[in-house]
């Protein structure tokens, strides 16, 4: 008790529910190359349309 400067709340003594969310990072990382290739593909079309507006 004398630790946490005599407070008598159960909540120093208790630790909290660990509620992270466990990832797969393998999962995530293939995703994250989808998505990669979605916004190449994505940006070469946008830069297509703005050649052709320049054009």
């Amino acid at each position: 008790m004398t630790e946490n400067d005599h407070n008598l709340s159960a909540s120093p003594y208790v630790e909290p529910e660990d509620t992270r969310e466990v990832i797969d990072i393998t999962e995530l990382n293939d995703e994250i190359k989808i998505t990669v290739v979605k916004i190449d593909k994505l940006s070469a079309e946008i830069d297509k349309i703005v050649a052709e507006i320049e054009g």
